[in-house]
């Protein structure tokens, strides 16, 4: 313990003397936070509205009033000839089109049912989506208050998210990219840098044994890990006001896990890389981009094949994704994420025992 501790105090004090390592080390998680959490926003608002009604009437309006009041949507004209919606369709004036029929209102007042066209352009699916749904509910639960004979409008209840806002749902998300990013990427290229340099096999020649240079090299970023990790929830939580419901120790207990995954990784990586362009690489192809790609933090996992799906299981990110959403949106606790730690302390084992024959085969 005595030669680990004196180790360390020598990482930590070349750490120290390297200010530019330190930079990339603190400062681009948190950067990359705030610029992620403002760009990747699937909200959609404000999406351009067209309106067909060829005898408007009290109630037609009111609905329109309704779409445009909820900010989802910004009327930007009316169209009395239906032939012509179109053309505001086609050159993009208008993502989505609301045809009221000519006997709209007397439906409504007769208590029938009154059907309206919405036509959506389609060409964002994601948008086009989510306008449809928002402009669906917002009518029935109009047409509910002006007419309720008309017609059974179901209650709506969302739980974890009231506010519909996918910034909670991807905030928590960016805490895993954001610490695979920073101690994957930097502890493979640290490593081998040190191969390159040739400070690694003098640090092997010495008394110290194999183990404790490498448990030296590591705890260094995985305390810095968590330091990074407490920056984010910072960030997440005072800046972006995502909801940190659920235990914080066991936020931290889970990420340490974590990041045994992703330190683990990064030797992986400098053992199969001899210069640190290849670790740059190697970490792009095997790393990164696996984790945004099969982890769910894109794609769903429910709508991939099922041979993808069986690929997800042995990346890291795919649990620590529900066990930091599950923390910050539900609170839920261990009971409920026992698995997903498991999975996670397992995959650190296999991954330490693997990275570790790597490290002492490459010596030897």
């Amino acid at each position: 313990m005595e030669q680990v501790l004196a180790f360390l105090q020598k990482e930590f004090r070349q750490l120290r003397r390297d200010p530019r390592m330190l930079f990339l080390l603190i400062i681009p998680p948190i950067v990359q936070l705030v610029l992620l959490g403002y760009a990747a926003n699937l909200d959609v608002r404000h999406v351009p509205l067209v309106v067909c009604d060829p005898l408007p009437s009290a109630i037609s309006r009111y609905l329109v009033d309704r779409l445009v009041a909820s900010s989802y949507f910004d009327l930007v004209g009316y169209e009395p000839d239906p032939r012509r919606i179109d053309a505001w369709l086609n050159r993009g004036q208008a993502t989505v089109a609301l045809v009221f029929p000519p006997d709209f209102e007397k439906a409504m007042l007769n208590g029938t049912t009154a059907s309206v066209q919405l036509l959506v352009d389609v060409n964002e699916t994601n948008t086009a989506t989510v306008a449809l749904s928002y402009a669906s509910q917002i009518i029935r639960h109009a047409v509910k208050a002006e007419a309720p004979s008309a017609g059974v409008v179901p209650e709506l209840r969302v739980w974890f998210n009231p506010a519909l806002s996918s910034r909670w749902f991807i905030i928590p998300g960016l805490v895993g990219l954001l610490l695979t990013v920073t101690t994957t990427v930097l502890t493979a290229l640290a490593l081998v840098k040190e191969k390159e340099t040739g400070t690694l096999e003098q640090l092997l020649v010495t008394p110290l044994r194999p183990a404790t240079v490498l448990l030296g090299k590591l705890v260094p970023f995985l305390l810095i890990g968590l330091l990074d990790v407490l920056l984010v929830v910072l960030v997440a939580t005072l800046w972006f006001q995502v909801p940190l419901r659920g235990s914080i120790p066991l936020l931290f207990g889970c990420a340490l896990l974590f990041l045994g995954n992703s330190l683990e990784l990064g030797l992986l990586i400098s053992t199969l890389s001899r210069t640190q362009q290849q670790a740059l690489i190697g970490a792009a192809f095997f790393a990164l981009m696996p984790m945004i790609i099969l982890s769910g933090f894109v794609f769903p996992i429910e709508s991939m094949p099922p041979v993808i799906q069986a690929l997800t299981y042995v990346v890291p990110l795919r649990y620590f994704l529900t066990i930091v959403r599950g923390i910050f949106l539900k609170g839920v606790g261990v009971p409920a994420l026992w698995d997903e730690m498991l999975a996670l302390l397992v995959l650190v084992l296999l991954l330490f025992g693997f990275s570790t024959w790597r490290f002492r085969r490459q010596l030897y």
